[in-house]
């Protein structure tokens, strides 16, 4: 097919595929002549992914073309797959230091995690903003937090370890992970409904 053809297919107007082309986040299509090329079945899979990420995920396009890359070239094991995902969405910089009780909690809990990370960092910086807005946030109710995080966390992995090839496995983490926090909150937010209903 041809652009235009990908464009109808997709929803994505023709000048947005030439800027994803031009950013390395779509691959080149087959030449046809020196300004034609003609597009396939992969080229409309990847620009549904990237305009998820982009559109509906807010992820940078930065970090959408390591996404890709990583999609193209994906690291040898399920567990090394998931780390880039999560090192590409993190959009920061490891190395800010998390608060000693977020550490605690996670060794408390005996989870294998990279401590100097950005997404313990992530964590220390949404307790302490969580308690200076005035959430009864205390040590007990974080520890049932990561309790029940943890058994949705499995559902993620069982998914990624369950896909047929590596490039599904890496499409499952980082769509899932952009895409699906969405449905968590929706979700949360009926089974407060539901456990308010049910001590009522």
């Amino acid at each position: 097919m041809r652009i235009s053809q990908l464009a109808e297919r997709t929803g994505v107007p023709v000048h947005t595929l030439k800027y994803y082309l031009r950013e390395g986040v779509l691959p080149a299509g087959r030449a046809t002549s020196r300004t034609s090329a003609e597009y396939g079945e992969e080229h409309v899979d990847r620009v549904r992914l990237v305009r998820a990420l982009v559109e509906h995920g807010g992820v940078p396009v930065a970090a959408v073309r390591r996404i890709v890359g990583a999609l193209d070239a994906p690291p040898p094991s399920r567990h090394e797959l998931l780390g880039t995902a999560h090192s590409t969405l993190a959009g920061e910089d490891p190395g800010a230091a998390a608060p000693a009780e977020v550490v605690e909690l996670l060794r408390g809990l005996g989870w294998c995690t990279w401590e100097q990370g950005p997404f313990v960092a992530e964590l220390g910086r949404a307790v302490e903003a969580a308690r200076a807005a005035g959430a009864p946030l205390t040590p007990e109710a974080l520890r049932r937090y990561a309790e029940a995080m943890f058994a949705v966390a499995e559902v993620d992995v069982e998914l990624a370890l369950g896909a047929p090839s590596p490039e599904e496995a890496m499409r499952a983490v980082v769509v899932g992970t952009v895409m699906v926090d969405p449905v968590l909150l929706a979700l949360r937010r009926v089974a407060q409904e539901a456990a308010s209903t049910a001590r009522a």
